[in-house]
């Protein structure tokens, strides 16, 4: 099907709130610097259900969303070098152009190189390369996985080892790396640490996993869903409390708990309420509180500049610090030799049309992760 244009299902998010639709798309050959994807498995993810809600201000409609997938090299555009047909890849919502001034910095993996065109759903040269009933249909984080076949920019893709299995590595395109990460590049969380972890979902558990990984000798997770603990405890949380159960502030609990605070925290939910109480229980002097989890449009974080003052570091993580192309890879590698758990992530597997229960299980608090055979 080289040079031709794919029809094939995809799930379609016609306009914001509405369920996502199964339809018949037309999945247009890739140009200069693209490469075709037949998607295999993906997993459906909170900043789907983000953008789907209409809350997202960069959401565009219709859409074809989905941003955890792996799948197989299907066709690739003229000038595609280091991709071929039949290459197992995992698509990249974060691209690695190595060129541009953030690739070129070791201090980022913000690549900026087709932000713009991403950001309004669009390839680089800014046309989209899907069509419904006579209708443009708009591209997602440059990766659009919950369709059969995806076109994405040949610096959106990392080439992984194909043996590993698609429904399970295809978690590493966004949650798992971002927790993980988040603990062992953003944080550099050091043997003998204590953490505390707010938020126990699948970036929460993954931030676990990272924090074990590096050494950690107490990791606290903190959510207000109590069924959560025996999992997290599974990850290698070392004890979970729920701040519903006390009168005061879950900081001053978690400052009473560890002696002066702890050297690391990680709020994993997108709750600026709970970012202030993450920084406030960190160890005055050194203790560094890392943001993973994406607000709600327009929310601001506060604290006391009293606190940054007497020495606690705020910072953030996108993909947890991954420079995508060269770093997922190893990520793979990393699960195939069961350094980090994969398999542990995912609670559920659907078919695609049931794609839609899949965030109903999200909503619900019942899934982790749910994989969607395509």
């Amino acid at each position: 099907m080289a040079n031709q244009v794919i029809k094939c299902k995809a799930a379609v998010a016609w306009e914001a709130g509405k369920p996502l639709s199964i339809e018949e798309i037309e999945v247009a050959p890739p140009k200069a610097h693209e490469v075709r994807i037949k998607i295999i498995a993906t997993a459906v993810c909170h900043t789907d259900a983000y953008t789907l809600s209409g809350a997202d201000p960069e959401g565009c409609f219709p859409v074809i969303l989905g941003h955890e997938g792996a799948g197989i090299v299907e066709s690739v555009g003229e000038g595609v070098t280091k991709l071929k047909a039949g290459d197992t890849v995992i698509p990249l919502y974060i691209p690695q152009c190595g060129e541009c001034k953030f690739c070129l910095n070791p201090k980022t993996n913000l690549c900026q190189k087709i932000r713009v065109t991403q950001g309004k759903g669009l390839m680089p040269d800014g046309t989209s390369r899907f069509t419904c009933k006579g209708k443009t249909i708009l591209h997602y984080m440059g990766t659009s996985t919950f369709s059969e076949y995806t076109v994405v920019a040949d610096i959106s893709v990392a080439k992984i080892d194909p043996l590993a299995p698609l429904d399970k590595v295809c978690l590493l395109g966004c949650g798992i790396s971002t927790g993980y990460g988040a603990a062992v590049n953003t944080a550099k969380v050091e043997p003998g640490s204590v953490c505390a972890v707010f938020g126990l979902g699948g970036v929460g558990l993954a931030v676990i996993m990272g924090c074990k990984v590096a050494g950690a000798s107490r990791i606290i997770g903190v959510d207000i869903n109590k069924d959560k603990f025996a999992r997290a405890k599974e990850f290698g949380a070392t004890e979970c409390i729920n701040s519903q159960d006390f009168s005061k502030p879950i900081q001053e609990v978690l400052i009473e708990m560890t002696d002066g605070g702890v050297d690391y925290s990680f709020e994993c939910i997108g709750n600026v309420k709970v970012m202030r109480a993450a920084l406030e229980a960190c160890h005055k002097g050194w203790g560094v509180s890392v943001v993973v989890g994406v607000a709600a449009s327009g929310e601001e974080i506060a604290t006391r500049p009293f606190q940054l003052v007497t020495g606690r570091t705020w910072k953030g993580t996108a993909f947890g610090g991954w420079k995508s192309v060269e770093s997922v890879p190893k990520l793979v590698s990393e699960y195939m030799s069961k350094k980090i758990k994969v398999d542990e992530f995912v609670t559920h597997n659907l078919s695609f049309d049931e794609i839609n229960k899949a965030f109903e299980l999200m909503h619900s608090g019942k899934s982790i992760r749910t994989v969607v055979k395509i």
